[in-house]
């Protein structure tokens, strides 16, 4: 599980630059209208992206830690 979650987060970590190249590209072109809003609707689709990604890789990080014994503290 832990090659899964070290996965996701190199994919997530990718998707992030490209959402930064995306920005990138939208402040330094002269952009038309047509073409500012194909580059939204690519970071909108890349946020959702991340976000479900995001939300597996905190499934299997839950998952992780249930298999690791929990620390008994005494007083």
């Amino acid at each position: 599980m832990t090659k899964e979650a070290k996965q996701l987060t190199s994919l997530i970590d990718g998707l992030r630059k490209s959402l930064d190249d995306i920005h990138k590209q939208r402040v330094s072109m002269k952009l038309s209208g047509a073409e500012m809003g194909v580059l939204d609707e690519r970071r909108n689709n890349l946020l959702l992206t991340i976000a479900a990604l995001d939300d597996r890789r905190s499934a299997v990080q839950g998952l992780i830690d249930l298999g690791r014994p929990h620390v008994i503290r005494v007083h």
